[in-house]
């Protein structure tokens, strides 16, 4: 499973994985529950592939995000819940992403992309990614 193909739709919880185009749209299957979803041509999707998160710097892709979770959580589910207070979020997140611009990244942003990122975690969507070699990397980026 690659970020290529999973996107989320406004108005509709949850991810979703593309199966097929059609003209007017796509068919996907819901991550959590595995249902077939049809769009219709007003309706807007967004890859994950695509979205961007806000930092001091500029921007970055939010499969860097997902690496950097990846690495903090060594491997595992987040150990803040998405339902957790706005200051818990945001003190996970500074902790994972020191440089993100909190005027920007909302709270509201942050509780999804804890969702997405435990959602793809349980679909094994993060097995390639070696977790010893980034933890190193951030010990040693931290010396």
């Amino acid at each position: 499973m690659s970020l290529e193909k999973i996107i989320t739709i406004p108005g509709r919880p949850g991810l979703f994985e593309i199966q097929t185009h059609t003209r007017t749209g796509v068919i996907a299957h819901e991550l959590k529950t595995g249902k077939r979803v049809v769009t219709h041509p007003r309706e807007q999707f967004s890859g994950l592939k695509d979205i961007q998160l806000y930092t001091l710097q500029g921007e970055i892709p939010l499969a860097e995000v997902f690496q950097k979770v990846f690495a903090h959580s060594q491997g595992k589910s987040c150990s803040v819940s998405p339902k957790a207070k706005p200051d818990e979020l945001e003190a996970f997140f500074f902790e994972v992403l020191e440089d993100y611009d909190e005027d920007r990244v909302y709270p509201s942003d942050i509780k999804k992309i804890i969702q997405w990122y435990n959602l793809l975690l349980e679909k094994d969507f993060f097995k390639d990614y070696p977790i010893e070699a980034e933890s190193a990397q951030q010990e040693n980026s931290d010396a």
